[in-house]
């Protein structure tokens, strides 16, 4: 019973680790288009409207990193 408990968490741990490397690559994608078209704009008014988006980009990259601390941690 032990080893199944330990496949399931190994499985459960290696999609979790799945899903957070998938949605860095995501937001880290899109966080460059962004930062690009910012620069294309250049405007005030359009950085600072891009601005709040980017740091939501960056909140989630931020969170997906306390999810990769947390799962060393249960390891």
């Amino acid at each position: 019973m032990a080893k199944k408990k330990n496949q399931n968490l190994e499985e459960f741990i290696g999609e979790a680790l799945e899903n957070i490397r998938s949605d860095r690559a995501i937001t880290s994608h899109l966080l460059t288009e962004l930062v690009q078209e910012m620069n294309k704009q250049g405007s005030i008014s359009t950085i600072q409207q891009c601005g709040m988006i980017a740091s939501k980009y960056v909140e989630t990259l931020q969170r997906s990193n306390e999810q990769i601390v947390k799962l060393a941690g249960l390891l």
